[in-house]
């Protein structure tokens, strides 16, 4: 991995090929120590010699969040002494799975935050302030530090939450981009429309906003992404999409027209529910194979995030592999009222009603064995009237309309934020 690879503006026929070349010593280096991968190819006969292209790969099962949970030890490539740092998973989609880096994999991590930054736009004239955690076993938060250290650029750490120490940050720093969670954006307008502070004149030229999306597939900006830009039209607003089992991200350059593959790091698939190859202009589950880990690299791993992939080349000049944002977590899908629906469709039309102050999507079994939804909504204004405004904007943008329970704002926040969540919780899975 050299730090000024090219390899992404090369022709698609020369990264398919680097890939498959990369493929062949990961699937060497599986076979020789991974427990998992040595069991899975000697229970299905699998000769690795002869998976010699991406299409290939088609030929080995897929590997799944159940056999991490199931199997997590197996899945460690390494000696303990060799193992420097321990994280978890979010835990989204059921009991969190702990993930171990060796310093290969530290240094591996900061090089893929390196080209994200670099994909982005950033330079080592930056100075980024950091609105998300770096602990609590958190990667995302450790990962974009040292990418920015590799960057060469400043950082200022300041975590999650609290506008007030924000904006003072902002302030005093002068901050020229910052790594944070896009529905945190409107509380930091909020907070200085309130204080008097002049946000639209602020240092801030670049949000990298992870966690949340911001765009519809035809890459215009989504609910969340308008409301954002309407108030604060300065920051330029790109996404980074990312995870814990992957150890790399897909990063929007300039063009905002989808997150970029970074080839030395990942080959990606996009599969359907029987793991084939989605068609074009399909979406499909992301898949992934990751190249260069070697604590707990994984290979042809279902990630549970439904997207749309872009193959044509990109005005920024790269030939990559682009990718929506997240459409949903297939294991978030739900069936109601014979619509199939994912979370981030009942939250863009909350995200555009002004007078919701947070809200959290609950999702259960009700007695005929089939999906119901509830909506706990955050207002100090509750009324029938607005319930019903409510159910009639969800008839009209999907034609069902879920049931509705109003909270106090401060009620709310502390269902989306309790003690030992890294994330906000705005979707709770009963079923």
């Amino acid at each position: 991995m050299h730090k000024f690879s090219q390899i992404q503006f090369q022709s698609p026929a020369d990264i398919r090929a680097f890939q498959e070349a990369r493929l062949a010593e990961e699937l060497s280096y599986l076979q020789q120590h991974s427990k998992f991968y040595q069991r899975l190819f000697q229970t299905h006969h699998i000769d690795i010699s002869r998976i010699r292209t991406i299409e290939d790969l088609q030929d080995i099962p897929v590997t799944t969040k159940t056999d991490l949970q199931l199997y997590n030890d197996d899945f460690v490539c390494v000696e303990k002494k060799q193992i420097i740092d321990y994280v978890t998973t979010s835990g989204t989609l059921g009991d969190p799975v702990t993930f171990a880096l060796t310093s290969e994999d530290l240094d591996r991590l900061a090089y893929n935050e390196y080209l994200s930054f670099t994909t982005a736009g950033c330079t080592s004239e930056d100075v980024m302030q950091l609105m998300t955690t770096l602990d609590r076993r958190f990667m995302a938060g450790m990962a974009y530090f040292m990418g920015i250290r590799e960057l060469g650029a400043g950082v200022i750490r300041v975590g999650n939450g609290i506008p007030e120490l924000q904006w003072d940050t902002i302030e005093r720093f002068k901050p020229t981009c910052c790594i944070v969670v896009p529905s945190f954006l409107i509380k930091l307008i909020e907070y200085a429309e309130s204080n008097g502070i002049d946000y639209e004149n602020s240092s801030i030229q670049r949000a990298l906003c992870i966690g949340e999306a911001l765009r519809n597939p035809d890459f215009s900006l989504n609910t969340l992404g308008k409301r954002i830009h309407e108030r604060w039209r300065h920051p330029l607003l790109q996404s980074t999409y990312a995870s814990t089992e992957m150890q790399s991200s897909f990063t929007e350059c300039g063009a905002c027209k989808g997150g970029h593959l970074q080839p030395e790091l990942i080959i990606v698939e996009f599969l359907d529910d029987n793991n084939q190859p989605v068609k074009d202009g399909e979406a499909g589950e992301v898949t992934i194979t990751t190249i260069g880990v070697r604590g707990m690299p994984l290979l042809r791993f279902k990630t549970g995030d439904i997207c749309y992939h872009y193959t044509e080349p990109c005005s920024c000049g790269r030939n990559t592999i682009r990718l929506s944002s997240v459409l949903g977590r297939k294991g978030q899908m739900i069936k109601y009222k014979g619509t199939t629906l994912y979370p981030p469709a009942l939250y863009d039309i909350l995200d555009n009603i002004s007078e919701v102050k947070g809200y959290v999507v609950e999702v259960f079994t009700n007695d005929l064995g089939t999906d119901e939804i509830q909506i706990s909504v955050g207002t100090n204004k509750p009324s029938e009237q607005f319930a019903k405004q409510i159910k009639d904007l969800f008839r009209s943008k999907i034609r069902v309309a879920p049931g509705i329970k109003f909270l106090l704002e401060e009620e709310i926040l502390k269902i989306q934020f309790p003690q030992m969540s890294r994330k906000a919780i705005k979707f709770i899975d009963l079923r």
